[in-house]
């Protein structure tokens, strides 16, 4: 290689024919192993020159090294600059056709020019410029001109998007990520430090700690309300869990494991602490969350937001021109540049409406997003407590017609699929993700009310003293003052849109799901009534029966918001008789159900719940009326039915494909033999659950495996409070009697009745033995 060093290196014939090629390869294997060459000032000018036509270089590597020789320490940076805005103009050509075809996969034959740079060290150049202010032995620290830090962050993302390995380079230096932080304090850099953080956290292997970053809460507060939006996508990355990606590992007993193994808070729940403990923060988000926007005019604006969408990416464009409405504004007004101001500015009137829009629901879109990972982290009630304080919910509701859902007509309203996490235009994923707040916020927490206005609370409180029942302690102590304003509460205002929504909507999962945590937890009758009021099971019904649906998304969701509808409740057994009126009707709501268990089985438990007590109703006559003629009541007290589903739900999952989403399915099994167990006929059901086996030629397998998920369910259960509650509240049956059923039925005395071993013959006792040994 000394030949190629050398200024009269005798490169001829053949030898001359490999110049190129082993110029390059001494480059990319020094970048490796870290020996030899680093960049490309330490080859002669002349030969980069000679090399530069025949490698189709485009004067790159003779660029980047007199931007080398123009930016030693102490130097006048205005030379560097002037090369720097050559490389980028040839750069930038290469990152605008990327974006806008698709995002093609990052080589060097699509992007040339970017390779060269990166090749011949001019990534690890800017970054070496960028940093020098910090290496400097001064107290004041030279500061570097605006335009000039604006040009080499935009060079860095240009080569973090075209061109493979340089944003895990950089991901990888956690000196360069922290002072890239440092940056966003200028608000002249902020979008352009911003945009390229969000690409290096996203490939960066270990999460990034917030705390680790200088003076993180005044840089927060440092930031206006359009800063602190863009903020929020950086934020998203650092908060959430890694998606691991791997179904094996979403199993329970892997997720039981790892816990076990990562007993301390993981780096997701540190951040949002440390969030959480910057003042005002929350605020700040629920003031960006509800402000409102101008309303658009006209018949096409629906067209025109996802026309100016083909060609957004990631905000970048949609932020550079509104960038430059704020530099306008700050050149006509000496106002600080906060959202009221970039209201006012001249340029931003003159943008289509469309973008004012967009460029709002884009925010509001990463601003939701953190706002419902931390109302799912642990420090959940502090979050749940200054979302309401900050009245986050009646902001919402009153964005609710004007915003979030605007009413289009039938023939403009698109539909993107069955996919709940489209995100192909910033309506739908605005909506998607408010959905999700509203679930993450009503679940299981007494602030559901908050989703009501006054006159509905009165409602709630009416239909209990009409029923003779006490009311609910979280309604009487909701603080009236934080409730929605207006005609309608938010939830209402969702019950309207979900009857509209077509059958094909994307939307449906999530609304019914919005809807179902509102009725989650301990059953109450008054909630159910104030739905049932509002037409909510003639509509679920029709969606399973008569709309076509096939999705099994969709339908899930709605089998686990009728079950919590229909729950003890023995009113909405008699309007489900009178929608389901003929044998036919009966039959293909009996078959979607029996499609999928591990979709309805939450159906069904609810279902045998209220059987069970139905029938200790008898004194009550509208409760034997309704026992005596609803085909759903009567097809459930048939024996040979429940153990139908007792031998599917049991046969359909074992401890190695246990779930979050199919664990339901063993709970359904065991409320059906706990009912079993109170009327004592467990031994009878354990005995049909045995014959079942022979009938079916596989003595043992069922009930072995039983046994094993049993032994699991102690394991998990018994360990974890919420879910404990969560089974005791919605089962209404003491989480004492769930621990003691589980114990007989794993009693080893092979003379017990109610002992899953009496009835699995000697030859076939424990076929999976060793399955939950450590």
């Amino acid at each position: 290689m000394a030949t190629l060093v050398g200024s009269e290196s005798p490169c001829t014939g053949a030898k001359r024919r490999s110049c190129h090629s082993n110029i390059v390869t001494k480059f990319t294997t020094s970048k490796i192993s870290g020996q030899a060459f680093s960049r490309g000032t330490q080859l002669p000018g002349g030969l980069l020159l000679e090399r530069d036509k025949r490698a189709k270089w485009n004067g790159i590597p003779t660029l980047l090294q007199k931007l080398y020789e123009s930016s030693h320490p102490n130097s006048d940076l205005s030379h560097a600059h002037s090369f720097l805005k050559v490389l980028s103009s040839q750069l930038s050509m290469e990152a605008m056709s990327f974006v806008t075809e698709d995002r093609k996969t990052a080589q060097e034959s699509t992007f040339p020019n970017t390779h060269t740079f990166d090749l011949f060290g001019g990534v690890d150049l800017l970054v070496e410029i960028l940093m020098r202010p910090t290496l400097t032995m001064q107290k004041k620290k030279p500061k570097m001109n605006d335009d000039l830090v604006k040009d080499c962050l935009s060079v860095l993302y240009n080569c973090c998007i075209c061109t493979e390995g340089v944003t895990k380079s950089l991901a990888a230096r956690d000196d360069f990520v922290l002072f890239l932080f440092t940056l966003m304090t200028n608000k002249k850099t902020f979008l352009q430090t911003a945009t390229l953080i969000e690409d290096i956290l996203g490939v960066k292997k270990e999460m990034i700690q917030l705390e680790g970053i200088p003076n993180l809460s005044g840089l927060v507060q440092s930031f206006d309300q359009q800063q602190l939006a863009n903020f929020c996508r950086i934020l998203s990355v650092t908060i959430s869990e890694p998606d691991v990606g791997n179904d094996d590992k979403h199993t329970l007993l892997a997720k039981n494991a790892q816990q076990k193994r990562n007993a301390s808070p993981s780096r997701a729940e540190v951040n949002q602490v440390t969030l959480l403990n910057i003042p005002g923060f929350i605020e700040r988000l629920c003031k960006l969350a509800t402000r409102k926007v101008s309303e658009a005019t006209g018949a096409n604006f629906l067209q025109e937001l996802e026309d100016w969408y083909t060609w957004l990416d990631n905000a970048l464009v949609l932020d550079a021109l509104m960038q430059m409405a704020t530099e306008e504004a700050e050149q006509s007004s000496t106002e600080s540049s906060d959202e009221s101001s970039l209201a006012t500015s001249p340029l931003r009137h003159q943008l289509p409406q469309s973008m004012k829009i967009v460029h709002e629901i884009m925010y509001k879109v990463e601003v939701l997003y953190v706002l419902c990972v931390l109302l799912m982290g642990r420090q959940r009630n502090q979050v749940h407590k200054m979302l309401a304080e900050f009245r986050l919910i009646p902001g919402l509701n009153n964005l609710f017609d004007k915003l979030i859902w605007r009413k289009y007509t039938a023939s403009n309203h698109v539909v993107h699929g069955q996919n709940e996490n489209c995100d192909c235009s910033p309506e739908i994923s605005f909506k998607i993700q408010f959905l999700r707040l509203l679930q993450s916020f009503s679940d299981h927490h007494e602030n559901k009310y908050l989703l009501l206005n006054s006159q509905e609370l009165n409602e709630l409180s009416a239909i209990s003293m009409k029923a003779n029942i006490p009311e609910v302690e979280a309604l009487v102590n909701t603080d009236r003052s934080l409730v929605c304003d207006g005609k309608k509460g938010l939830l209402t205002r969702l019950l309207t849109v979900m009857k509209r929504e077509p059958p094909d909507s994307s939307f449906r999962f999530w609304q019914a799901r919005a809807v179902e945590s509102f009725l989650r937890g301990a059953t109450s009758y008054a909630d159910q009534m104030f739905l049932l009021k509002r037409g909510l099971l003639e509509h679920i019904l029709f969606c399973i029966i008569d709309s076509g649906c096939t999705s099994r998304d969709v339908l899930q969701s709605y089998f686990d918001l009728l079950g919590e509808l229909m729950k003890f409740n023995i009113d909405a057994f008699k309007r489900f008789n009178k929608y389901v009126n003929t044998p036919e009707k009966f039959q293909t709501f009996l078959t979607q159900i029996n499609s999928s268990l591990v979709d309805s089985n939450m159906l069904v438990r609810c279902i045998v719940l209220s059987l069970d007590r139905f029938e200790s109703q008898t004194e009550d006559v509208k409760v034997v009326e309704v026992l005596s003629e609803c085909c759903l009541l009567s097809y459930m007290a048939r024996v040979e039915n429940r153990l139908s589903f007792l031998f599917r739900l049991i046969n359909i999952i074992n401890v190695q494909t246990l779930t979050q989403e199919n664990v339901s399915c063993l709970n359904t099994s065991l409320v059906i033999l706990m009912l079993a167990r109170r009327k004592a006929k467990l031994p009878f059901y354990l005995n049909a659950l045995r014959e079942k086996e022979y009938a079916e030629k596989y003595p043992g397998c069922l009930l072995n495996n039983f046994h094993n998920l049993l032994r699991f369910w102690q394991r998990h259960y018994l360990n974890k409070d919420k879910d404990s509650t969560c089974l005791e509240n919605s089962s209404c049956i003491p989480f004492s009697y769930w621990k003691e059923t589980v114990s007989v039925l794993l009693v080893s005395d092979r003379t017990s009745l109610c002992a899953i071993a009496s009835y699995i013959d000697e030859p076939f006792m424990d076929l999976d033995r060793d399955l939950l040994e450590d």
